[in-house]
């Protein structure tokens, strides 16, 4: 089987098979795995598992073939990954706090035109800080703003909207709409600078997230030191009440 096609065959096996290094977790539905060239300090992957009649192959091949057919199935699936996404953004959120000591962004969503084949939703940190991510096409595959990597909340909009928004939407998820995107120049997705080539943009984020690990632990700090002066007040106060009380029974005691 094609590289290109492993996610269906994760998908098509019982979790139980699959390694520690590839299987995170997994639920009656879905497949949270560890993406094998992650993009970001964070990046997992989660599939919905084929479950034959109506989950099959073919239906689960991409978000195309997913929305291109039974409308309420495809809300299901979509919904049942998004929650899914929410658990695994928690437990993200919490590794980063043990990890780091403060919680940045995570971003959940699809690609326009996935090179993979087998429906998969990417839950990843907004860092892109990874020595994995080497080419303008990785790096525009996941630049929150240029329109390729399509977030979740976007997505789910879709089902809610007029139906003929819904059936423009499903029209433009062909290659041929979003490949272009790919070939975008290359923009800081924190500052919109434009860079000149990936060497330069992966240094520049990594200076983006020195800053921000920066701001954020010294504002964590500053949190600890006033949480500290807090208690500390707290428990002056109720020392002081405390002997309020004492003098107060030592004089009816006397009287």
């Amino acid at each position: 089987m094609s590289n290109l096609a492993i996610l269906q065959r994760y998908a098509r096996t019982s979790p139980e098979a699959l390694p520690a290094s590839i299987l995170f977790k997994h639920s009656a539905r879905n497949l949270v795995i560890f993406d094998a060239f992650p993009k970001a300090i964070f990046h997992f992957l989660i599939l919905p598992r084929i479950q034959e009649p109506r989950l099959n192959a073919d239906v689960l091949t991409d978000l195309r073939t997913l929305v291109s057919g039974d409308k309420e199935l495809a809300k299901e699936v979509i919904t049942s990954l998004e929650e899914e996404a929410k658990e695994v953004k928690k437990e993200i959120e919490d590794e980063m706090v043990d990890r780091y000591g403060f919680k940045w962004d995570v971003w959940t969503g699809f690609h326009g035109a996935p090179s993979m084949v087998h429906l998969h939703l990417h839950v990843i940190s907004a860092d892109l800080c990874s020595d994995k991510l080497k080419t303008k096409k990785h790096y525009n595959s996941f630049h929150p703003k240029l329109g390729f990597f399509m977030h979740m909340e976007e997505v789910l909009s879709w089902f809610e909207a007029d139906p003929t928004f819904f059936s423009a939407r499903v029209k433009q998820l062909k290659p041929s709409k979003s490949e272009p995107l790919l070939k975008e120049k290359l923009f800081c997705f924190h500052c919109e600078a434009e860079m000149k080539n990936m060497p330069s943009l992966k240094a520049h984020l990594q200076e983006e997230w020195n800053k921000l690990e920066k701001r954020r632990k010294e504002s964590a700090k500053r949190k600890r030191k006033l949480d500290e002066l807090r208690q500390a007040a707290s428990q002056s106060v109720t020392s002081d009440d405390s002997q309020g009380d004492s003098s107060t029974s030592s004089k009816k005691a006397k009287s």
